[in-house]
């Protein structure tokens, strides 16, 4: 993706996301928000990196009570509250990782998956979490100390804020030398510890940049609704991670945003008019994603517009 084109998707997505909670009912839009950006921080590792984990709720929802005991009971801005979520969980993902990189493939991702669930557990067992109740009652607070985030338009654009930031890290990236060298490990890992490189480390630091950034949008989730629960440190939010960047599109930068927005848009759209049938209709959605669009909804645009382009080309070189 050259300059112009980098420049032209970033303004593009400033515009829209300046004009969308005028549109939009914004509560809305910042639950896609923070999904979108708990689905670019999990792409970053199985997209780009080849490690797939089953227990990134655990950074999602362990930051979202670590956010809400510091806002709530210790009265932390929230701006600090995040960015103390991000740390947690980025530093529960070195530990996780620390522990999971021992072992690849589906060994890999089972121990990420009892990791999470001794999170869960704890979250189920602890006082100050509420238990199945949850953490209640977490204040949205003053930005700075100037912005009252007890407004929506105010609230939506902080959680704007947090989501760009969290995108162009990821963007950046993907796009440095260090992505490149994650590329190479994920498409051979052999080839690329020949080469000289500590593949242990690299892993381990794409885990904890990738935990960090499910850990803020975990943060952020909590100030929007005010409430972290068991259902965010529930496996079932791993799965539903997992399917946001496989329908969105595998290792492509915009794809996680674009799944992310297919399900909640939907979860929104049929959850009062079929139930729970709603998970059985977004299961059938990802069979059929998985057997017509093996490269996601953005991964087979960009196929397809690649496709063209080169057909264009080499019939003008004829």
């Amino acid at each position: 993706m050259n300059n112009n084109r980098v420049l032209l998707m970033f303004a593009a997505m400033l515009v829209v996301g300046a004009v969308a909670p005028f549109l939009v009912y914004p509560t809305f839009l910042m639950k896609l928000l923070c999904f979108a950006l708990f689905a670019c921080a999990f792409n970053l590792l199985l997209g780009f990196s080849g490690l797939l984990s089953f227990g990134h709720a655990a950074f999602f929802g362990g930051s979202a009570y670590i956010t809400g005991y510091l806002c709530r009971d210790l009265g932390l801005t929230p701006e600090l509250g995040v960015l103390a979520g991000g740390v947690f969980s980025g530093l529960l993902g070195g530990l996780f990782g620390w522990i999971a990189i021992r072992r690849a493939g589906i060994y890999f991702a089972m121990i990420t998956l009892g990791l999470a669930q001794l999170v869960f557990f704890l979250a189920m067992q602890m006082k100050f979490t509420g238990g199945e109740d949850g953490m209640q009652g977490i204040p949205r607070g003053m930005l700075l100390g100037v912005f009252d985030l007890s407004d929506n338009i105010a609230m939506y654009f902080f959680v704007f804020a947090v989501f760009m930031a969290g995108f162009w890290l990821v963007y950046r990236t993907i796009h440095s030398p260090f992505g490149q060298i994650l590329k190479a490990i994920r498409d051979n890992e052999a080839r690329a510890t020949s080469l000289g490189y500590d593949v242990d480390k690299f892993k381990l630091l794409a885990f904890v940049i990738s935990a960090a950034l499910a850990g803020m949008a975990g943060s952020t989730k909590a100030l929007v609704f005010q409430l972290a629960s068991l259902g965010d440190v529930h496996w079932h939010t791993s799965g539903q991670v997992v399917l946001m960047t496989l329908m969105g599109g595998l290792g492509t930068v915009l794809g996680p945003v674009a799944g992310a927005a297919t399900i909640i848009g939907l979860e929104n759209l049929l959850a009062d008019k079929v139930g729970s049938w709603v998970t059985v209709i977004m299961g059938g959605m990802f069979v059929v994603c998985v057997m017509l669009f093996r490269r996601g909804m953005v991964g087979e645009l960009a196929a397809m517009l690649n496709k063209n382009g080169f057909n264009r080309s080499g019939s003008g070189g004829h």
